[in-house]
């Protein structure tokens, strides 16, 4: 098993993946990763690291990534535990693999970047983003693959779609995946995919400060940690998204089942009075966003990303919402629990 890696290609891409995870717009809290592939070893992000973190954190982790696809293959459960191929003598502190090691192992490509791209999610999340893909991306190489959850399910979508020469996929409700031979051309890939996704964000008025302070005042919650997060709550149309579902998993994950939204009137206590508990997060319609005081940074991460994805939406676009079992999942999904408790870690 060949397990030397380019020492001057993992520092590319270590990098690189600094400068991805410092792109809110790109992928937020521990969301997306990264990888490289050398032989039969598959160098990647480890679950529950950010990848902001990539020049000052040893975040990567070696994996045997035969065993792994053949797992896949045979529809094994194990391929769902990605811990249980990483090579333990090249991972002295025990990190375990990102949860989509699977991704990135099935995609043929030496380097593979999979981000959480504002600008993808929005259009991933609407229910005609394959023909309006298709529209944009003429002359790249790509394939639409329907929600799944991430590990051996998506695994197993990507394979059912995945055909020779496709070095860009977009995943329903998701994110994005480009892949290329060097961590240089896979930047170019995303940089392109991205720039041919985008769309304007809906601008907003400035958030009330004084009146959210005043809300706050004694309530056990506080002011977002981006002043980006309050967009969702000062425009109708994101607003309505956000109240209706939720749309990607690491918004369930960090943010709990979609978007609470305060009532005329109604103060933090009555919000939680009627919901029975204290949600991670608020939204004061007209006036901005408040978090739980012990939310994480990983919450205000995500809830800026809400702000930048529904502000992109496309309003007259019929939604795709993950469903009430796919909520379960995600929150009662093991390694899911392993990334949260990292979060709250620190």
């Amino acid at each position: 098993m060949a397990t030397t890696v380019d020492a001057q290609e993992l520092a590319a891409l270590r990098a690189l993946s600094a400068a991805i995870g410092a792109d809110p717009h790109l992928t937020q809290a521990a969301g997306g990763n990264t990888s490289l592939k050398a032989g039969d070893t598959l160098w990647i992000k480890a679950s529950g690291k950010w990848l902001k973190d990539a020049l000052t954190d040893d975040i990567m982790v070696p994996v045997a990534m035969g065993p792994l696809i053949e797992a896949v293959e045979r529809r094994d459960p194990s391929a769902d535990k990605p811990q249980a191929f990483a090579i333990d003598a090249l991972n002295p502190r025990g990190l375990r693999p990102s949860i989509e090691t699977t991704v990135h192992a099935l995609m043929p490509q030496r380097v593979v970047l999979h981000v959480h791209c504002v600008e993808t999610i929005s259009l991933a999340v609407q229910a005609d983003c394959e023909a309006e893909a298709g529209r944009r991306l003429q002359g790249i190489a790509w394939a639409y693959v329907p929600y799944r959850r991430p590990g051996l399910p998506l695994a197993q979508g990507i394979a059912e779609r995945l055909r020779p020469g496709v070095d860009v996929l977009i995943l329903g409700n998701h994110g994005l995946v480009v892949a290329a031979e060097t961590v240089a051309e896979a930047e170019r890939l995303l940089h392109r995919v991205r720039s041919l996704l985008a769309r304007p964000a809906r601008q907003t008025a400035a958030p009330d400060i004084a009146a959210l302070t005043t809300l706050a005042s004694g309530g056990g919650y506080r002011l977002p940690a981006d002043v980006e997060a309050h967009a969702v709550a000062l425009d109708p149309d994101s607003c309505r998204i956000a109240e209706a579902g939720s749309l990607y998993p690491d918004h369930v994950i960090f943010l709990g089942r979609g978007s609470v939204v305060a009532r005329p009137g109604e103060q933090v206590a009555d919000v939680a009075a009627r919901l029975g508990a204290n949600p991670v997060a608020i939204l004061f319609p007209g006036a901005g966003v408040l978090m739980r005081g012990d939310a994480s940074s990983g919450a205000d991460a995500m809830q800026r990303c809400l702000a930048d994805v529904t502000a992109r939406v496309d309003i007259a676009a019929r939604l795709n919402y993950l469903t009430a079992a796919e909520n379960d999942e995600l929150v009662n999904w093991d390694a899911e629990q392993y990334r949260q408790k990292l979060n709250a870690a620190g």
